[in-house]
């Protein structure tokens, strides 16, 4: 995520909170529920969710072309217990040219 740059005013970072310990879970957390089952083939139930949406992020560094833009997310998850991450990506997956970045190592995902 450390390569998306917003310093040129293109583009949106936001997040929502779900916290559903005790409380009706809405459509989006029953989604991701519903994934990390279907996934692990093992019964899930958040106690806490957070999604976090990069919308219109323009790579590293800006300055250089702030026409090619991708929106992502990162869905962080947890029934107090286990802990999961999905990350979506708009379709067509990430679209920055990475032979533009400086680094020579990129990843896409979390460690």
């Amino acid at each position: 995520w450390d390569n998306a740059d917003f310093s040129r005013g293109v583009g949106t970072t936001f997040y929502q909170e779900f916290p559903t310990l005790n409380t009706a879970k809405p459509p989006f957390v029953r989604d991701v529920e519903a994934k990390i089952r279907r996934y692990l083939r093992s019964s899930y139930s958040a106690a806490w969710t957070l999604k976090i949406t990069w919308e219109k992020a323009p790579a590293y560094a800006a300055r250089t072309d702030t026409r090619r833009t991708v929106t992502y997310q990162a869905i962080l998850t947890t029934d107090g217990f286990r802990s999961f991450v999905l990350m979506l990506y708009q379709e067509g997956g990430m679209q920055w040219d990475y032979t533009r970045l400086a680094a020579t190592n990129v990843l896409i995902g979390y460690t």
